[in-house]
């Protein structure tokens, strides 16, 4: 097993998964006019419902410009549509019906990617890791709370 007991390639072992992840699902997804960033947005107005642009940068924590522009993206891929808010500034985006139907149809694509990459770890190993990356994800927003204060 590549360094199991050592914590100092741990970075980099999360960063060097990452980054091929990321490669193959945009791979995948490029074939419907998406990448991994667009699909982000898309997945978060899917189980969050509506939202404006500041919720959904807020989450991923990226520049409001920076939503506003795969937004766009989505817009004139007919995915979402951007409704008014309350405040005239403010829009609330939205899932289209393609939209809709977009995400269900690459979230059975991601899936079965998952399971593809995951089929030859044991169901145990599976739990661990789950529990793992968890607690690593809980620890960083935890760190990230009381940075802020």
């Amino acid at each position: 097993m590549r360094g199991c007991m050592s914590l100092e390639g741990f970075f980099k072992l999360i960063i060097t998964s990452y980054r091929p992840i990321i490669a193959l699902l945009n791979q995948k997804l490029h074939a419907y006019g998406l990448s991994y960033v667009l699909w982000e947005v898309i997945r978060y107005i899917k189980i969050n419902g509506a939202s404006t642009l500041v919720d959904i940068s807020r989450y991923y924590e990226v520049e409001k410009p920076t939503i506003t522009k795969r937004v766009n993206r989505l817009v004139a891929l007919g995915l979402v549509k951007q409704i008014p808010g309350l405040d005239r500034r403010e829009k609330i985006i939205q899932l289209t019906e393609k939209g809709e139907e977009m995400y269900v149809f690459c979230r059975e694509q991601i899936s079965a990617l998952e399971t593809q990459m995951l089929k030859d770890i044991s169901p145990e190993h599976k739990h661990i890791l789950f529990q793992t990356l968890e607690y690593v994800q809980d620890y960083m927003m935890k760190e990230e709370i009381q940075n802020e204060g």
